[in-house]
């Protein structure tokens, strides 16, 4: 396409994310599948897509902003406990 080779020409080398992705692309930024991506994404943990023509894209900024909204993992019980008992275990 005539459109392609125009997009070529101009290419960046600079390396960084694009702003607007796919669904896939998106659910892979993110670090999940596209299955639990779209429920993240009707459940509004994650951002509605934006749309440009035809095509629907997902914003990096705003899923980065959804990304952090999400609860961390609570502390590892394991950890909690070998943490405790290596500082009963300390000397005072």
């Amino acid at each position: 396409m005539a459109g392609d080779s125009a997009v070529s020409r101009f290419r960046d080398t600079l390396a960084y994310p694009p702003r607007g992705m796919s669904r896939e692309e998106a659910a892979r930024y993110i670090g999940v599948g596209t299955t639990k991506f779209d429920e993240m994404v009707a459940d509004r943990r994650m951002p509605t897509p934006k749309r440009v023509d035809g095509r629907v894209i997902w914003d990096r900024v705003a899923l980065d902003a959804a990304f952090s909204d999400l609860p961390n993992e609570p502390e590892n019980r394991i950890d909690a406990i070998l943490a405790r008992r290596k500082a009963d275990s300390t000397p005072a």
